[in-house]
C-alpha cells in the first residue's frame, strides 16, 4: 500500500476550507470539541482557530483516550487457548470525561468529536456510543430533579475519510448533516506530520500528494 505524507500546511488549509465549505459556524455551530487522542489533538487545535468564539471565549477542547487492540497477531496469540469465536479486538477507554465537573458538562451542547481519520469507523462509533450513554445518564439525573433537558447534538470532524467498507456505522442523525470530513480518499496509508521523525523530509514528501 502506498504512503501519503500530509504536511502541517496542507492540514491547516484543508481544515479552513472545510469549515467554510461545510458551514460549520453557520449550521452545526459547535460549542465544545472532544478530541480523540492522540490523532485528534492537533486537528482540534487547528480547527479551533476557524471556529467562532462563544461568549468571547475560544471553543473548549476536551480530551478522551481510546485504544483499539488492532495487532491481530498479538491478539490471536493472547487468545490462542480460547474457544473458536468471531469476536474481534475491542476498543477500550484509556481516558474519559469527568461528568462530575461542571466545566465539562455536555448537556445542551453541540459536541464535535475530532479525530485524524475515519478508517474502520470502530473508534468513532465507540466514542459516539459511550458518550451517548453518559449523556442519557446525566439527562435522567436532571429529569429526576424536575429540570428540563435541553437538546444535545453530536457531530464528527475528521481530516480524512477512507472510502472503504466500515466495521461499524454512525447514527443517521450524524451522517445526515453532522459528519464533516476534509477529504474523501481511497484506502491508502496516511502519514501525519505529528508522527514524523524528520519533519523536513516528511514535508518534502508531502509535495508529491496527488489525492
Amino acid at each position: 500500500m502506498s504512503k501519503i505524507h500530509v504536511s502541517y500546511n496542507q492540514i491547516h488549509t484543508m481544515v479552513k476550507e472545510t469549515v467554510d465549505s461545510m458551514h460549520l459556524n453557520e449550521d452545526f455551530q459547535p460549542d465544545i470539541m472532544v478530541a480523540i487522542g492522540g490523532g485528534g489533538f492537533i486537528p482540534a487545535r487547528i480547527l479551533r482557530t476557524f471556529l467562532k468564539k462563544k461568549n468571547n471565549k475560544n471553543i473548549s477542547i476536551q480530551a478522551i483516550g481510546l485504544s483499539l487492540y488492532e495487532d491481530l497477531e498479538i491478539w490471536k496469540a493472547a487468545h490462542k487457548d480460547d474457544e473458536p469465536t468471531t469476536l474481534e479486538p475491542e476498543v477500550i477507554k484509556t481516558q474519559w470525561l469527568n461528568f462530575d465537573s461542571s466545566e465539562t458538562s455536555l448537556i445542551g451542547r453541540n459536541i464535535l468529536i475530532v479525530d485524524e481519520v475515519d478508517d474502520t469507523r470502530r473508534t468513532l462509533a465507540y466514542a459516539v456510543r459511550e458518550l451517548t450513554k453518559d449523556l442519557e445518564i446525566e439527562s435522567e439525573k436532571l429529569r429526576a430533579q424536575g429540570k428540563e433537558v435541553p437538546e444535545t447534538k453530536i457531530g464528527i470532524f475528521v481530516l480524512h475519510n477512507k472510502l472503504k467498507e466500515k466495521r461499524e456505522q454512525l447514527p443517521d442523525e450524524i451522517m445526515n448533516g453532522r459528519y464533516f470530513a476534509c477529504k474523501q480518499m481511497p484506502d491508502q496509508w496516511l502519514v501525519y506530520p505529528w508522527d514524523a521523525l524528520d519533519i523536513e523530509d516528511h514535508t518534502e514528501k508531502s509535495r508529491d500528494n496527488t489525492y
